[in-house]
This record gives C-alpha cells, structure tokens and sequence, in this order.
C-alpha cells in the first residue's frame, strides 16, 4: 500500500475540475445529516440513510429522507428508531439491509464510548428486525451478496491484529453463517493499509465484468493530531486490495462547516450512484456535519 502522500499526489496530478454540491435535508430543524448513504429504492420511494446530530452531540441517530428533487430530501416521520451512526445498506436475496454503529459506555471506563455494528432486517421503513451484533470495538463491517451466491463480509480490526484499522476477507456461504468468531478469524488482505494510517470499506459492487469493487476510506493524523480523511476504490481479488487510489478530496467539495476544527479535512465515503455515461456521483459526510455528492470518473474503470 502507498502511503496517503502518495495516493493525494497521484489523486492531484490528473486531478479533473469538480465542484461538489451539499444536498438538504428538511424536516431536521437544529440537527445536521451527513456520513449519509447513496440514493436506494425501497417501498417504492428513493430514500437516503443519513446520520442525525446535533452539532455538539454525539448522540445519534438513523433518519430516512425521500427524495423531494434532485439535490433535496424530506425527512420521513414515524419510521424506525434506530439510535445509531454511520448508516449503510445492502440487499442480500430479497432482504434490505440496515447497518449502524451503535456507542455504549465502555466497559472498563463509563467515562469513554465503545462501539460495534449492528444489522437490521429491514421489512417495511416502521419495521425492522434485529439480525446481528458484531464485534465491540469493530466499526466498518460491511456486507455484499455476490452473484455466485456466496456472501462477502469486509472487516475492519484494531488494536493486536488492525493497529488503527485494517480490513480483513470472510467469504461466507449464506447470512446465516455470520458470527462474531468468523469475524474475528478473518485473515486481512494483502496490500493493506500502513501502521500509521487507517481505512476501511463503505459499499461494495460486483461489478459487470465480474471484478469486485470496493469503495473505502483511508485516514491519517497530522502533526497537530488534526484527522485527514480521503474517499478511496480498489479492487479485490483473491484476498488481495489492487489499484487502490484516492477519488476525491475536500477541496473538491462545496465549503461548509466543520463538527470541529480538527475534522475539517474529513470526507467520509456514503456510496456511489454509476451514471450511464461513464461517471459517478460519489455521496459522503464532509467534516462530520453536512452531506454533499460529488461527479467523479467510474472509479473502476
């Protein structure tokens, strides 16, 4: 893996001209929507997940926003309550998906937060099923169902086997096989990210040539101890990250307020929409307070 240095000046040296735009999102009086997911269909309604918070809160949770026009989304009432951050989705047979962070106080200190990642069966926007509990401490697990059936499960370890996270490959036959000791055993790709950076998954595409693509993120602390965040892609194939390069940075985006000064350099990666003439708008979290979408080129091609 290169180091973030490298991959921003590759990013930059043919760098197109892009401006991003920051979607709004009604019915949130007081409270800021962003780490959001793409558009997706459900109930016959195109939706966008998005996190809900105050600006000096961490306090959280999952809202469901209808798109009203293009750059603007109405927050649904009376769905589910879901007190949890970062959403994400994915269908598995004829299944709809949910995933959060749920935070709890840490068991051996209430004065921190801990954190795992929850599924949800999603049968209507009012109901949902508890499906499973992972991992304390694992934040960016992700799901795909491929087309030979089997189900990829990306996670991302810390501490003895991440350091400050990494992501690891478990392929499983059905759902059903998901558990928190698979998830643990998940051997980590090769070519993954160095000591002193982090990363991790947001969505993954089977795409049409049957390559697996992953949409991702890759961080670092500068000297200041100030968080850099980049939206990256790569490939995956036999357990191994190809092609890794950074789509994106925030200068790239509309300006707009930060959560705090030290996040300011942060876009968190939602999920691409692939456009029929060859791009893609990419959807992210910019400095933990706003959701925006960006144009870029089709990342794996």
């Amino acid at each position: 893996m290169k180091t973030i240095i490298e991959l921003l000046s590759e990013y930059r040296a043919g760098r197109q001209p892009v401006k991003g735009e920051t979607l709004q999102f009604l019915g949130v009086d007081g409270y800021d929507v962003y780490n959001i997911t793409a558009p997706f269909e459900f109930v016959g309604k195109i939706l966008i997940a998005g996190r809900i918070e105050k600006r000096d809160s961490e306090a959280s949770r999952i809202g469901f926003f209808e798109s009203v026009q293009e750059d603007c989304y109405q927050l649904l009432e009376g769905t589910a309550d879901l007190p949890l951050q970062d959403p994400f989705m994915t269908f598995i047979g004829d299944k709809l998906i949910l995933g959060g962070v749920e935070t709890y106080p840490h068991p051996e200190d209430a004065t921190k937060l801990h954190w795992r990642t929850n599924l949800y069966e999603m049968k209507t926007l009012e109901e949902v099923v508890p499906l499973f509990t992972g991992p304390a401490g694992m934040k960016d697990l992700r799901l795909k169902e491929l087309t030979d059936g089997r189900i990829l499960v990306l996670t991302r370890p810390q501490g003895k086997k991440g350091g400050r996270g990494k992501i690891g490959v478990l392929y499983l036959t059905s759902l059903e096989e998901l558990s928190i000791e698979k998830i643990e055993q998940a051997p980590l790709a090769c070519g993954n990210f160095l000591a002193d950076e982090w990363g991790g998954a947001n969505e993954i595409y089977q795409l049409a040539d049957g390559r697996i693509g992953v949409l991702g993120h890759i961080a670092r602390f500068d000297e200041q101890g100030d968080r850099h965040y980049y939206p990256i892609s790569f490939t995956l194939k036999d357990r191994a990250l190809y092609d890794v390069k950074i789509i994106a940075e925030r200068r790239d985006f509309a300006p707009s307020p930060a959560k705090r000064p030290d996040l300011e350099d942060v876009v968190f990666s939602g999920g691409l929409t692939f456009l029929k003439d060859g791009t893609a708008y990419l959807y992210a979290g910019i400095a933990d307070a706003t959701g925006q979408r960006i144009k870029i080129k089709h990342p794996f091609e």
